[in-house]
């Protein structure tokens, strides 16, 4: 008895590892990538019986994220700014912006987020244009919307159909995914 509890003793008095405990909470607690949703529309996204909220964060939901909240601004490019900032500095994993990407004289999303991010990041906006193009979703296939990275976010520009949205997600969400385990990655060591 006396041998067990002299074994013990020693453990008690060796101060843990903290790699080991940092290891242990990531594999025991994954935490799940954190999303912010920005609706840009001057009217589309108001109108009533418009479920397209719902629709983004059970779509963003199969893919892991947890949808912290859903924004809609009007299509004004300091509006769309400060919402893409706001999940930037609210430490959001991802900002996905929907609506404003299109050659109209209201479309500002690209140029919001071009003021905002720190890098682009072409091949996402370009898997996302070929993806539209290959399901038929023509506002997604001549999108101007653009993804890139501020700070350790990263933020995609989708269109604004159904359609759109559905692939769009689908086909970003992955490399978002990959983005953002890149991100924590560096940002850890």
């Amino acid at each position: 008895m006396t041998d067990a509890l002299e074994a013990l003793d020693k453990y008690e008095l060796s101060d843990p590892d903290e790699a080991v405990l940092l290891a242990a909470e990531l594999e025991e607690d994954p935490i799940l990538p954190r999303a912010l949703v920005v609706l840009v529309s001057d009217h589309r996204f108001e109108v009533e019986g418009d479920d397209t909220d719902r629709l983004v964060c059970e779509l963003l939901g199969e893919f892991g994220f947890t949808v912290d909240g859903v924004v809609r601004v009007k299509s004004k490019k300091s509006d769309i700014r400060k919402a893409i900032e706001t999940g930037v500095v609210g430490g959001a994993d991802l900002v996905l912006t929907l609506g404003g990407t299109g050659v109209g004289p209201r479309d500002k999303t690209p140029e919001a987020t071009r003021s905002v991010i720190d890098k682009l990041v072409p091949g996402v906006g370009q898997a996302i244009r070929s993806s539209g193009q290959a399901c038929g979703a023509v506002d997604a296939c001549t999108s101007r919307g653009i993804c890139g990275v501020s700070g350790s976010t990263v933020v995609v520009n989708l269109a604004p159909s159904r359609q759109a949205i559905r692939d769009g997600i689908s086909t970003c969400a992955p490399l978002v995914t990959h983005l953002v385990g890149e991100l924590n990655r560096y940002s850890l060591q």
